[in-house]
């Protein structure tokens, strides 16, 4: 075998395992794979002694944070999941949720209208006011949890200001040879 084969080779070899690399997710296992037969938030606020225990993955949009001494209350307006664990973008919601992580997130980081997804067991009902209403809050031990990155809006090129059409002159509709 040529040595030069043989270098072709080996730079084949890293590149292609460093794109796979590239390719391996951050998201938890937990959070990507959802536990079989997990209740909604609404069906456990329905029984709440039948899913005592129940291993849950929920997600959606941060209401707020409560830091306690040992761990904090994030108050979670669930959402449906995509088949990766992050909420959808849709008004459609189960209800609220509080998700109880040992020790301390930074309210700065976990601000409101982020998106959380968790993993954990039922621990049962907690009730809060939400402004008047009393709402009875299912409450989720967690044992994953995944902060997921701020969406980028999607930038239309025919409706945005700062999008500049390279073919511009040469486009058949809006060249300078186009009569009105």
């Amino acid at each position: 075998m040529k040595p030069s084969s043989l270098i072709f080779r080996s730079l084949l070899l890293m590149s292609a395992a460093l794109w796979l690399g590239a390719c391996a997710s951050t998201v938890p296992e937990p959070i990507r794979q959802a536990p079989a037969a997990a209740p909604l938030p609404d069906e456990v606020r329905a029984d709440p002694a039948r899913f005592q225990g129940s291993q849950v993955r929920w997600g959606g949009v941060i209401a707020g944070v409560t830091n306690r001494s040992n761990d904090t209350l994030v108050e979670v307006v669930s959402r449906p999941l995509t088949s990766s664990g992050r909420p959808r973008e849709t008004d459609v919601t189960q209800g609220r949720f509080l998700a109880r992580v040992p020790g301390f997130l930074d309210p700065a980081v976990y601000a409101s209208g982020r998106e959380i997804t968790v993993a954990g067991r039922v621990a049962g009902l907690e009730s809060r006011r939400v402004g008047d209403f009393d709402y009875p809050y299912v409450l989720v031990d967690v044992e994953t949890h995944y902060l997921w990155a701020v969406r980028e809006p999607v930038r239309d090129p025919y409706y945005s200001p700062w999008w500049y059409d390279p073919w511009y002159p040469y486009h058949p509709m809006y060249g300078p040879w186009r009569r009105y």
